[in-house]
């Protein structure tokens, strides 16, 4: 089933995880509307402009997929609001979004100053609701910090 042009429920939904321990991974509908929303509004847009694909490392996940694989309590990837992608150029898929899209979470995740390892993104399906949020994943002691970047100008 397709969510926008280029993009696919199925790949919103792969898990090898969820396949090596029987977790079913079917979203209900309003989870595919949340994931459409996401396509359309701002992944497709991206694909559109950037002129190079762009895939999703982690979409929609379950409950028990979540659980299983020590997602945060209330991750939005639950509710099909988020998308891990990565792409040739992430630094710039991510500033594309950043200073062209309304967006809930925007997070550059680990890699370098350079560039992502990949990039998470949310959006609500209520826009007022979306707080255009922008951090950075960093490993401190080996624990995940997100300092909020919200407020820069310019790349991370």
């Amino acid at each position: 089933m397709r969510l926008s042009k280029d993009f696919t429920i199925e790949e919103f939904t792969r898990s090898i995880t969820a396949v090596n321990h029987g977790i079913d991974n079917t979203p209900s509908a309003v989870h595919v509307a949340n994931m459409r929303n996401l396509a359309r509004k701002i992944l497709q847009p991206a694909r559109d402009e950037l002129g190079i694909p762009i895939y999703v490392s982690s979409g929609y996940r379950c409950e028990a997929l979540n659980a299983m694989i020590g997602g945060a309590f209330n991750s939005q990837h639950k509710s099909g609001e988020a998308a891990d992608l990565q792409c040739a150029d992430n630094a710039r898929l991510f500033n594309y979004i950043r200073f062209n899209h309304v967006f809930d979470q925007l997070i550059w995740e680990f890699g370098d100053d350079e560039s992502p390892q990949w990039v998470h993104v949310s959006l609500k399906m209520a826009e007022a609701r979306n707080r255009n949020m922008v951090l950075k994943a960093v490993k401190e002691e080996g624990k995940t910090k997100y300092i909020n970047i919200t407020g820069e100008n310019g790349q991370c």
